[in-house]
């Protein structure tokens, strides 16, 4: 039976060993952690995880890794973005072949399509899969912005039931909402609690790499139990730890936080590279300052 995607779903880091490889046992430890803290799915080879930086064979590693380690106790989304549609079919049949229950696919992100491409795009991948779709806007890194109008056309697309709404502009989730009406479930991508507010269903959340069980909470305090205000409380407590990883430091700001904590996750590939030591040293203030080795140490 097709599950219902709801919650906070951490967009997961790619943890490496000094040398650089794939660490696997260290994958498998976090993707643990993650579900024991509470977190509601999870979605390895988003852009958190570095998916451009990978071989094939490290892609699939990590989706096996994180499908087989979850074991069905929380929903696995693979992301499966390619700039050619039928690399992203291929994709996304891999993903379905081992085990996911879902994707998330992000636009061609360097040939500028137009509607009716998008269109046509996301229409081939749903007729090849029974996998639902995670549609994902990120007008910053895909150099295309999947507004409102578009959403609805896509939404008619059986199989595109979902979307991450990753821009600023708090207002696209009451206009998708509004446009595409039941077609289509919301996922922030970038404001949490906000898109809550405005009706969205989840967060497709960096900082939950980091603090799974209180992002977590916030969704549960708006949606489940209606007590938005101490939801706002929680928000502005933990907003230096989510706007520190907001921005260009999204990859490497989570993987030096996690490293703080304890998680040997490595560095970033290149291009990217380490932090520089002032904003190591601020990311490990703020594990200090939220007690965050010590809530992995218990």
């Amino acid at each position: 039976m097709q599950k219902t995607f709801r919650g906070v779903y951490t967009v997961m880091i790619t943890p490496f060993d000094t040398a650089g490889r794939l660490d696997v046992e260290t994958l498998r430890a976090f993707t643990d952690w993650q579900i024991r803290e509470g977190i509601h799915g999870l979605i390895p080879l988003g852009s958190t995880g570095e998916f451009l930086s990978l071989s094939e064979e490290e892609r699939v590693e990590v989706a096996r890794t994180v499908i087989e380690t979850a074991a069905g106790r929380v929903p696995v989304l693979i992301g499966t973005g390619a700039e050619d549609t039928r690399e992203a079919v291929r994709l996304t049949r891999q993903a379905e072949d081992l085990g996911a229950d879902g994707v998330m696919i992000i636009p061609p992100f360097y040939s500028t399509p137009t509607d009716d491409e998008l269109v046509h795009h996301y229409r081939t991948i749903a007729a090849a899969t029974k996998l639902p779709i995670m549609v994902y806007n990120n007008p910053a890194t895909a150099n295309v912005d999947l507004k409102p109008d578009l959403v609805a056309r896509i939404a008619e697309i059986e199989g595109c039931d979902y979307i991450k709404e990753s821009t600023l502009e708090v207002t696209r989730v009451r206009d998708i909402i509004r446009k595409a009406g039941s077609n289509m479930t919301v996922f922030g991508g970038i404001l949490g609690f906000e898109s809550f507010v405005e009706g969205a269903e989840g967060w497709v959340a960096v900082a939950s790499n980091v603090a799974p069980r209180q992002m977590a909470r916030i969704f549960e305090l708006v949606k489940d139990e209606n007590r938005v205000p101490e939801a706002h409380r929680l928000y502005l407590e933990w907003l230096p730890l989510i706007e520190a990883v907001g921005g260009h430091l999204y990859v490497g700001g989570t993987k030096a936080l996690l490293g703080h904590m304890g998680f040997a996750v490595g560095e970033p590939r290149p291009p990217r590279l380490p932090l520089p030591a002032a904003d190591d040293a601020r990311m490990k203030a703020l594990v200090d300052h939220f007690g965050l080795a010590r809530a992995l140490a218990a």
